[in-house]
């Protein structure tokens, strides 16, 4: 059995299951009522500085067993759009088992698709996502999706071969974009930008987004898992975006000359 190892325990968050959950207590918002969702998009920074976000979401919507997470691929290993469809994901709360039903499904569907656990090896993108997961949903399962530099048609056709898999799946998922917003700007001009990709989503619009992002250079690194994840979710009948939550580091810092935002937002 493939197991993938942890890459970013204790750096993105806390390395043992203790320290997880004493810093996930100050993330979530334990009892909230819960929404069912088709898609959601949520940030990958440190729990530090964007674990709020990611908390914030997975408090919520409705988990189910099944879980889809589409990552960009910060260090360019493997293929350019890369799954991995057995064995599991070694966590410090325990292992998540991936989901190869629904895995084998979706690259007979999309066979660009590629089995490649390379581009997932160091990739800490979508593993921070995984122990706020478990904290809710201990037994669900993952398809871990790795994308790289995808033109618009490569989304679409990803896009529509996940929900086309999904239906014949028969149970419920929540597909999740993985993304953090403008780097390395000021957060008044981080904010300027991010809101022109955000009304794009929000208008469940991705060939807008994936457009936007790219002619006016937003350093959105998850614009191709989001613009997936809203082609996915038009497929599947939505007909309404909301975000939940918008931040930066400059929050925890105090610096808001330099920093990266984040946004959470949920697509229904």
């Amino acid at each position: 059995m493939t197991t993938r190892k942890p890459a970013v325990a204790g750096q993105f968050y806390p390395g043992s299951r203790e320290k997880i959950e004493e810093q996930i207590a100050s993330l979530v918002e334990e009892g909230r009522p819960r929404e069912k969702v088709l898609g959601a998009m949520a940030p990958h920074a440190g729990w530090f500085y964007s674990g709020r976000g990611a908390g914030i979401l997975y408090s919520r919507v409705e988990l189910p067993e099944t879980v889809v997470i589409l990552c960009p691929n910060h260090r360019g290993l493997g293929e350019e759009m890369a799954v991995m469809s057995e064995g599991a994901w070694e966590l410090p709360p325990g292992a998540v088992e991936l989901a190869g039903g629904l895995a084998s499904l979706l690259q007979s569907r999309c066979p660009s698709l590629q089995e490649a656990a390379r581009a997932h090896q160091f990739e800490h993108s979508l593993e921070v996502h995984l122990p706020l997961l478990q904290h809710f949903r201990p037994d669900f399962k993952l398809v871990p999706i790795s994308l790289g530099r995808l033109g618009y048609e490569d989304c679409e056709e990803l896009g529509k071969a996940l929900a086309a898999a999904v239906l014949e799946f028969g149970s419920e998922v929540l597909v999740v974009a993985s993304s953090d917003m403008t780097h390395f700007e000021s957060a008044e001009s981080a904010r300027q930008k991010d809101q022109l990709a955000l009304d794009r989503m929000l208008d469940l619009d991705p060939d807008g987004l994936y457009y936007t992002v790219m002619n006016k250079r937003i350093s959105m690194c998850g614009v191709i898992p989001a613009t997936v994840m809203l082609i996915y979710a038009l497929e599947r009948g939505a007909t309404e975006a909301r975000l939940l939550d918008y931040r930066n580091s400059g929050d925890v810092t105090s610096d808001h000359s330099d920093v990266v935002a984040y946004a959470t937002l949920i697509v229904k």
